[in-house]
């Protein structure tokens, strides 16, 4: 498992941790793997569904070589 170091945290957001963890009877460390977990992984999961549904979307049957050929050539002909 991934070990996670972050420096900088002020004294009123580690206090307001440690109260959390314990008001939710887990350890600090815990309370803080708890925290990344909901954020990232319901983010995830949200963000796999809206790109799904943004690759249907743009799904086509359009071939770009095609296209970019046809494009060449035109300009080729100037």
């Amino acid at each position: 498992m991934t070990q996670l170091t972050v420096r900088g945290v002020s004294p009123e957001v580690a206090h307001a941790l440690r109260k959390r963890a314990v008001e939710n009877g887990r350890s600090a460390e815990a309370e803080h793997r708890e925290i990344l977990r909901s954020v990232f992984v319901g983010k995830m999961e949200e963000f796999s569904a809206q790109a799904a549904k943004l690759r249907k979307r743009l799904q086509s049957d359009i071939d770009s070589s095609d296209l970019i050929r046809a494009d060449r050539d035109r300009d080729s002909k100037k």
